[in-house]
Formats: C-alpha cells, structure tokens, sequence
C-alpha cells in the first residue's frame, strides 16, 4: 500500500495504532516498516538499510512506539530528526494514546520524567579526567607487560606475569572502547567514533562496526530472541530462559544435551568464545562488510604485537603468549557480560515498555572499587541499559532513583555479590536444561 507524502499546506495523515502495528517487515503488507517517536509516524521501509546505528537495531522497533529507544541512543537529536523529516508519512490520530495501549501508562510517564531529572542533573555529563586515567592505566599496564618479559627474560614465571597483566589490558580495553562506543565520553558522536576505532581497534585487534552491529541491537531488545544477538547461542548451543526452553522441549528439538549444559559451559563458554570464535569472526566480518578501514585499525594492532613479542619470543612463544592473553580475556569477558543477563528473563519480545523491558532482562551487582574496576561498571547494568549515553562514573549516582521509581511500581531491582552472580550463570543453565528435558521427555 503507497501511502502519500506529506505536501506543503496540506493536514498530516492520521494513523491508529493497528494499522502501525501491521508495519512490522513481516507478513502482510510485506516489507513495510513503520515506526513511531513521539507521536509522529515515519516509514523507515527504504531507510533502514542506511540507518547509520544498523538496520536491524531499527527494525526490531518496526510497528512500535520507539521514542525512549530514540531518545536513550542518540546525542543530538534535533540533527537526527532534521534527517528524519524526509521519512515522516503523519502522525497519530487524536483518539490514539502516544504509545501502544498495551503498555503501562503511568510506568512509561515516570521513566521520562526521570531522563528529564537525569539530564538536569548532569548525569549524562562526562568527566574527560577519569576517561584519560582509564586509557593511561591500560597503556602502562600495556607497557609494563613487555618490560616484564624484556628485564626478566622469557622463563615461565616472567612470561605467565606478562600474560596476565596483557589479559589486564584486554578486558579493560574492552570496557572502554565499550564507553566510547556508547558515545559516553564526547559531546559529539565524531570523537567518541574516532577514537572508538583506535580503542577496539588498536589496543584490542577488532573493528568497531562489528561491536555496534551486535551491541546496539542487545541494548535495544535485550534477551529477546531473535532480537538480542548476544542469546543466539540459543538454540544450537544452550537452551535459555525457561519458555524457550520448554518451547524446545515440547517440539522435541535437542541439538546438545542441554541438560548437561551448565557442565559444558565450562567448556565451549568462557574458554573458547574469543579465541575459538570472535578471533576468526572479526576478520570475517571486516572483509564481507568491507570494512577497510576497521580493518587497517585491526591490523595495527597484530603488527604491533608481532614487532614488539617477536624479537623477545620467537614464533612459538609469540603464539602461546598470544593465545594465553586471549584465554585469559575471554574468560574475564564471558562471567562479567554473562551474570547480568543470562539469569534473568529470556522470551520473545513482548513489546513492553522501556524500562519493564531492561530491567526484566538486567540485574547488578554490589558496588565495590574492585566490582566497578573488574567489570568496567558494568556491574550497574540495570542503570547502564536504563541510559546506555551516560558516563559510567554517574551510575551510582543514578541508581537511588531507578531503585525508586522500581519500588512504586511493583518492579524487582536485583542486585547481589559478584560470585553469587557468577554462580547464578550456572545455576540459571541448569534450570532451563532440566524444564527442557521435562518437557522433551514428558510433554
């Protein structure tokens, strides 16, 4: 169906919300995609592919109401809406609430009254010091990691030192190419981008484009499948969150034994994701995308640890340090991104709301010096997916409200020690392995 566009003078179409909802780039009318922000209605069906952020990340609110996603991804919005304007078709008809019927009224005005305390506050403010200090301790760690092995020599004890303090590097390169990928560190997208490039590029050996292709879309629709890449290990590898599980189950689909799978992880999970898989992906995924220039950042970064471990180790030993780092970052990586998400709600999207839809899919993890250093901050998840612009070092100084605004509406704020959350990873594996042989077995 070829809906007009809006000419000058002439009244804005009126749309209801069943007939946006049918614009989704599935079944009937196929391929059209409709989205609304702030009660305007825009045809996205040609634009998505273009969408600077991915085409995914946008589609997946195609047929809905995506003014707080718009709102928490984006710096400069009246920039982003000036480009918008050519995608505008009309807006809602005057009978229609500003956002789906379904979802809680009172909960969704809240949260926005909240963004706009946030933002009087400051909160979404950067402090450029302590991103500095951030990247000066990697660097150092960076170079006391070489001196190690070219003061002591190449003996086990100096060489397993180096390896760990690199590991170091690695995961706490990951967290701050991580800030600057969410656009926290800078006022402008161009600055955060750049140096972005130079974080996961050159001190981490990845391209940027990969990570916002995947993060941005687990950030969007977190936990749901089909939507959050980041549970796509369901179903091949793991059977997660409960309905999925039994889903499987009662269709008789077993492509592990999962219910063995909380032994197994121990295995194929923390061990084996960067240096089995991400390793050879990324360059996959820079040269099918053609991504030349997060390629040439790649690049730099093996050149340089060739050059400089090379002439200390030769190729045998720059292999097996190489592969150590990686084990070590891996590990590292996989308990600290895991523990605030896999236990908790795993579905189909539902289309909630935007807060419901983060915190079902999030909890935290007690603040502590060593908590935030070891995880990046990442152990504020909750605020973290609640604002994903915001500087982490303003978390904790959001949290009191969102644990607030979470008590007067009924909603669970989980919060809990690091090795509690470590444990519940494995525990959360167990249940669901157990609820699909049930119903593989019985149902």
């Amino acid at each position: 169906m070829e809906e007009p566009e809006l000419g000058a003078g002439s009244s804005p179409r009126r749309f209801t919300w069943e007939e946006i909802g049918l614009r989704t780039g599935r079944g009937h009318p196929q391929q059209e995609r409709w989205l609304v922000i702030d009660r305007k209605v825009y045809d996205i069906s040609q634009f998505y592919r273009r969408h600077p952020g991915g085409a995914r990340v946008i589609s997946h609110y195609a047929g809905q109401d995506a003014t707080d996603p718009f709102t928490a991804f984006h710096l400069d919005k009246a920039l982003v809406r000036k480009y918008m304007s050519s995608l505008l078709i009309g807006e809602l008809a005057s009978d229609q609430p500003s956002f789906e019927p379904s979802k809680n009224k009172l909960l969704v005005e809240d949260f926005r009254e909240l963004r706009t305390t946030v933002e009087r506050m400051g909160l979404l403010n950067p402090n450029h010091l302590f991103f500095f200090l951030l990247l000066l301790h990697i660097l150092l760690l960076d170079a006391a990691a070489w001196l190690t092995i070219w003061y002591f020599g190449s003996s086990l004890l100096p060489f397993l030192f180096s390896a760990l303090l690199l590991g170091t590097v690695q995961a706490q390169a990951g967290w701050l190419q991580h800030d600057f990928g969410h656009l926290s560190v800078f006022s402008k997208s161009k600055w955060n981008h750049l140096v972005h490039k130079f974080v996961i590029g050159h001190l981490k050996g990845a391209p940027a484009s990969w990570w916002n292709h995947l993060h941005f879309q687990h950030h969007a629709k977190p936990n749901c499948f089909r939507k959050d890449p980041d549970v796509n290990m369901h179903p091949l590898f793991f059977a997660l969150g409960k309905t999925l599980s039994v889903e499987l189950g009662m269709k008789k689909k077993k492509f592990m034994p999962y219910n063995h799978q909380h032994k197994y992880f121990f295995i194929i999970g923390p061990p084996a994701l960067v240096p089995l898989y991400f390793q050879w992906y990324i360059f996959y995924f820079a040269v099918q995308r053609r991504q030349w220039v997060d390629l040439a950042w790649m690049l730099t970064f093996y050149i340089r640890f060739f050059l400089t471990y090379s002439p200390l180790l030769g190729a045998k030993g720059l292999l097996g340090l190489f592969l150590l780092v990686r084990l070590i970052e891996s590990n590292w990586f996989v308990w600290v991104t895991q523990m605030n998400h896999i236990p908790m709600h795993i579905d189909y999207d539902k289309n909630v709301d935007w807060f419901s839809t983060q915190l079902q899919a999030t909890c935290n993890v007690h603040q502590s010096l060593f908590n935030d250093w070891f995880s990046g901050h990442l152990n504020l998840q909750i605020e973290h997916h609640l604002f994903p612009t915001m500087p982490r070092h303003n978390y904790w100084k959001v949290a009191p409200l969102v644990k607030s605004l979470c008590a007067k509406h009924g909603i669970e704020y989980q919060s809990k020690p690091l090795f509690t959350a470590f444990a519940d990873i494995v525990h959360s594996l167990k249940d669901s392995g157990e609820l699909w042989l049930d119903a593989y077995l019985h149902k």
